[in-house]
């Protein structure tokens, strides 16, 4: 036999065990169905809603002006930490020629009204003191007096704040420095030397020079999915992820529930708070995107079976274990659960640890 012919025969025999492992194969896959076991073992289930959020301060404060003018000069930066009264900003006062020269014949008309009442009341005074004139009179003309007295003193407070921003009085008087109103850490700053100033009245808001807040009450706040407000309460437990700081435990509890949804996307939704208990030993900033799980119900050390491979029929659930002997086909069999969270069931009956589930290969989608 020649050598080439040797090596052919060769690559026929090997062609053939090779045939014959595959059809063999696909007889033993075509005989079980791709069918494997689950092992039922014990673990953690958890019932949460999910609340997507951010992490913010409980309360911010806005730092506005009572006078008009532009920013002098900025006396802290962001992220300072402010005590109460501490000077933050030093406002120039800038008038037009028209708001100062209103104000100057205002103080004018309003010193001859006083000047006027003040000669009327002396008057009235002599005749009263005579018994010509009435008590009933004399007061009326001493409340005039006094009218027309605050009136000019309110002008000249207007004119002085004008010329000089400042208005001084033995009781805390009204100055050009802004200062702040509370505690806190500086969280913006929105205005710069040289920036115009519009003051806080009764007709508008005014500038927002820059907002403070107190970062040791940091809180949670999101919103959650109208299919899962309905299981919420105050008090529930909360556990936030944090996008930029991964791996950090925090923790916090359910503060508030918005008796409102809102629709945003076309879903409908409702707003959450929660206070925060505890973030370990990371340093929580403003404004960081946020993922809660409130924990609606929580058991350990429970039997777990996945929710796939429960058989639902009527009020009934079921699963398939394998058969007696190894080449009987696996049976149905009745058990009970509990809590779910969607990918595995608690199991209350009907099975023990270590008991096997068959487990059918998905369907194939033509």
């Amino acid at each position: 036999m020649s050598k080439r012919l040797k090596v052919s025969l060769g690559v026929l025999v090997l062609a053939g065990a090779g045939a014959a492992v595959f059809l063999a194969t696909r007889d033993a896959d075509a005989t079980n169905g791709g069918i494997t076991t689950v092992t039922i073992e014990k673990g953690t289930i958890v019932d949460k809603a999910l609340a997507v959020g951010q992490i913010v301060p409980d309360q911010e404060i806005q730092v506005k002006s009572q006078i008009s003018g532009r920013v002098k000069e900025a006396l802290v930066e962001v992220g300072d930490a402010v005590e109460v009264g501490q000077a933050l900003f030093s406002i120039s006062p800038e008038p037009t020629p028209l708001e100062l020269a209103d104000q100057e014949r205002a103080v004018q008309m309003v010193q001859s009204q006083y000047e006027q009442a003040e000669s009327d009341l002396d008057r009235h005074r002599s005749l009263f003191t005579t018994g010509i004139l009435s008590k009933d009179s004399f007061d009326t003309k001493q409340r005039e007096f006094d009218q027309a007295r605050i009136r000019l003193a309110q002008e000249r407070d207007k004119l002085a704040l004008l010329k000089e921003g400042r208005i001084a009085r033995r009781s805390g008087g009204v100055d050009s420095v802004i200062r702040a109103s509370a505690a806190g850490t500086v969280l913006e700053r929105k205005v710069n030397p040289g920036d115009p100033v519009v003051p806080l009245t009764t007709f508008q808001d005014g500038t927002v020079l820059m907002t403070i807040a107190d970062m040791s009450t940091l809180e949670f706040r999101g919103t959650v999915d109208e299919i899962d407000v309905g299981k919420l309460r105050e008090g529930l437990p909360v556990r936030i992820q944090i996008g930029a700081l991964p791996g950090a435990a925090v923790t916090g509890e359910v503060t508030k529930i918005s008796p409102k949804a809102h629709e945003e996307e076309g879903a409908t939704l409702f707003d959450v708070e929660a206070a925060i208990k505890s973030s370990g030993e990371v340093r929580l900033r403003a404004g960081f995107s946020a993922n809660a799980d409130v924990i609606i119900q929580e058991k350990k050390d429970v039997l777990l079976v996945p929710e796939r491979l429960l058989i639902r029929e009527s009020d009934k659930v079921f699963v398939e274990v394998p058969g007696a002997q190894p080449k009987d086909p696996p049976t149905k069999k009745e058990i009970q659960v509990g809590l779910s969270d969607g990918l595995n069931a608690e199991v209350v009956g009907g099975l023990a640890a270590g008991d096997k589930v068959i487990q059918r290969p998905p369907k194939e989608i033509k």
